[in-house]
């Protein structure tokens, strides 16, 4: 099978919801911290996954990350997709 590995990272500010985009990162692949998946996907997966979180997600206050591993078996580029809020860096300075 020729399978991708993601990490899928989420921010969700709804509690119900966050419930329910961990329930479904859950039955896609292994749980590496609180918000952060990694997912071995094939294309008909990833297109499953995206589409079930695009369903719960808020577009404009949530964000969930793909990020591109590579090929199982390889070493590929690395990539960063979102669904919802755009990807951008964030700033190093913490604010506590």
């Amino acid at each position: 099978m020729n399978r991708t590995r993601y990490l899928v990272c989420y921010d969700v500010s709804d509690p119900k919801r966050l419930r329910k985009v961990a329930k479904i990162c859950e039955s896609f692949g292994s749980r590496i911290q609180y918000s952060v998946f990694e997912c071995p996907l094939d294309q008909l997966s990833c297109k499953r996954l995206r589409s079930q979180l695009d369903e719960v997600i808020n577009h404009t206050a949530d964000q969930v990350l793909f990020v591109s591993l590579g090929k199982e078996d390889s070493k590929s580029a690395f990539r960063i997709e979102s669904l919802g809020l755009p990807y951008t860096e964030r700033s190093r300075i913490t604010v506590i």
